[in-house]
């Protein structure tokens, strides 16, 4: 490709949805600063604003064409351009927009720039198997690696796959490689991402077990952390190994989406509620104090009052730390659209407060838990009204007065003074 003839031409970005997406964009940022773009912030004047689009809810999408239409009024000569998951699963609803000028899904989005140059919609025929490693850089103290991308589960409620295609990665050799590219960017810790990580190399006959061996082994003075891995494929193996491990936090983030076992066959999960209690229990017999994250759907079409009940009752008493709470939303394109009997949303949405007043009581609870540690605090450079944050190796946040000496270092915490969601120092 040719150098571009403007190196004045100012592109931005805003990235929406995962941290899957995160580390695209930083890798498709990247690719316009090495053919000579500048790349400028969101707020700023640009002559082409890239937007990544998620569609894992009706609100995202409608957040995403908000967006859209907010960024013409405000810079009515420059170029849109919406790419990601939206983009792949309905471009005919971004196509209708005047406001968009290019739409690239999930396998052309990285020929971005011949779109841009080129000014022109014809592409070749997407390569829905390629995997283009990326990680996010730009934050110095974290970066989101992508060490694996789509998902062969089809879960009756989740557009994911239809809208990143089959699972997919590199071999361990290759992942390696560029994890010592994150590392070399100045990082001092690097999560790993995908649709569904612990898919990991099946198709070179690796596993994600033997990728996080020998991350393991590289020699560097960050963190690693974990980002979702599926019940099932959280082995007590992968659950060992982090119990052991100094470089891999003691940090684990389980989807359950459902606590009863006949909306989790409904679903199509590859698990019951019972294997998720016992690897709940397996990490709390290696590693006592670990964080562990859990995603939940509230509302699913087939959710009776008597499931949520049981849900809430399996939930509550989980050894858990916290819930991201998701309120379900039908995707046109999955099984689960086509379910008649839907929950109403005011019941949704009761439901998804009820989840969260539960998570908030757990979060307090594992917080307390911990009072009277002295714990390895990782502080970024973002300060807010004097105060800078960082994150414990369980991902407890800790604030503390700004130091400028302490961006992007680890220091030694004793947890204290508990403040809502926050302990001071």
């Amino acid at each position: 490709m040719e150098q571009n003839n403007n190196p004045h031409t100012k592109v931005a970005f805003h990235t929406l949805g995962c941290k899957l997406n995160f580390s695209e964009s930083s890798y498709i940022a990247k690719t316009f600063l090495e053919h000579g773009y500048e790349i400028v912030d969101f707020k700023d004047t640009a002559d082409l604003y890239v937007v990544h689009s998620c569609t894992v809810t009706a609100i995202a999408e409608k957040k995403c064409r908000n967006l859209i239409r907010s960024l013409k009024t405000n810079h009515p000569d420059a170029k849109i351009a919406v790419i990601g998951c939206y983009s792949e699963i309905h471009p005919e609803t971004l196509e209708v927009m005047p406001e968009v000028d290019f739409i690239c899904g999930n396998f052309d989005k990285y020929d971005l720039i011949n779109r841009y140059e080129k000014a022109i919609r014809q592409q070749p025929e997407n390569d829905k198997t390629l995997f283009v490693p990326t990680f996010s850089s730009g934050d110095r103290t974290r970066s989101f690696l992508k060490v694996q991308d789509g998902c062969d589960y089809f879960c009756t409620y989740c557009a994911v796959p239809y809208a990143r295609g089959r699972s997919r990665s590199n071999t361990i050799a290759e992942t390696l490689k560029i994890t010592r590219e994150a590392i070399n960017s100045g990082c001092r810790e690097i999560v790993l991402t995908g649709v569904n990580v612990g898919d990991f190399g099946k198709h070179h006959g690796e596993t994600f077990l033997q990728l996080i061996q020998a991350m393991d082994q590289i020699e560097w003075e960050g963190r690693f952390r974990l980002s979702s891995i599926e019940p099932e494929l959280m082995s007590d193996e992968t659950i060992d190994f982090v119990a052991d491990s100094n470089r891999f936090m003691p940090h684990f983030h389980l989807p359950l989406q459902a606590g009863s076992d006949a909306v989790l066959e409904a679903m199509h999960r590859r698990y019951r509620t019972d294997l998720f209690a016992e690897r709940v229990e397996r990490i709390r017999q290696k590693l006592p104090l670990a964080c562990i994250a859990v995603d939940v759907i509230a509302g699913f079409s087939t959710e009776t009052d008597a499931d949520f009940e049981t849900a809430y009752r399996f939930i509550e008493k989980t050894d858990i730390s916290y819930l991201h709470v998701f309120t379900y939303s039908e995707r046109p394109e999955t099984p689960a659209a086509k379910i008649a009997n839907r929950v109403p949303v005011h019941l949704r949405r009761e439901r998804s407060q009820q989840l969260q007043q539960l998570s908030e009581q757990k979060k307090t609870d594992f917080y307390r838990r911990n009072i009277g540690q002295t714990e390895q605090v990782l502080f970024e450079a973002d300060q807010h009204k004097g105060m800078m944050f960082g994150f414990t190796r369980n991902y407890i946040r800790v604030a503390t007065p700004y130091r400028k000496e302490w961006v992007n270092k680890t220091i030694d915490v004793p947890l204290e003074k508990m403040e809502d969601d926050v302990f001071l120092f």
